[in-house]
């Protein structure tokens, strides 16, 4: 009987597993980074004491909620949909991230994008650049979810040397 009830416990937990956004990150009370969350998480974010979700994938990527703004919208939350290329991501992109993610001061917010290698990125080098912390320390929320390849390794090493912060992750 005992072997059920473990059975049926670490199936349950596989299941809530599953629907949980992957690689979720909290990063402070007030910031969490995720890759897609599916529309009961996003639903559940006003409750959670969310004020605002930035998205940072196309909004037509196949894994995408339909209708997220309005699941976001309707509680109340600000919704931005940020969108920015995997593969070209650009100073550009991120002076455009770091002024929404100021406006949004104050709020709860979720930032997220398919799998959080966008948002962690992302986040990391606000932190970094835009609130000065401590680089090694906000690194640690991205090595937790991936090491940056390619143009976001580009753009992260680009950043920090045009803001004059000697760090290197790689």
């Amino acid at each position: 009987m005992l072997r059920n009830l473990l059975h049926l416990l670490a199936a349950g937990l596989m299941i809530a597993q599953a629907s949980a956004a992957p690689n979720r990150v909290d990063i402070s009370p007030s910031l969490v980074t995720s890759g897609q969350p599916n529309a009961e998480e996003l639903a559940a974010l006003g409750a959670q004491g969310f004020g605002a979700v930035i998205y940072l994938a196309p909004p037509g990527v196949p894994d995408a909620v339909a209708d997220e703004a309005r699941i976001v919208g309707r509680q109340g939350l600000v919704f931005v949909n940020l969108p920015i290329r995997f593969d070209v991501p650009t100073a550009a992109d991120f002076a455009a991230f770091s002024a929404l993610v100021q406006a949004l001061k104050g709020r709860r917010l979720l930032v997220h994008c398919q799998i959080n290698l966008r948002a962690s990125t992302l986040v990391f080098l606000h932190r970094a650049i835009v609130l000065r912390e401590d680089p090694r320390a906000a690194w640690e929320a991205v090595s937790r979810v991936w090491t940056p390849e390619g143009p976001w390794r580009r753009l992260v090493e680009q950043q920090l040397a045009a803001h004059g912060i000697a760090f290197d992750p790689f």
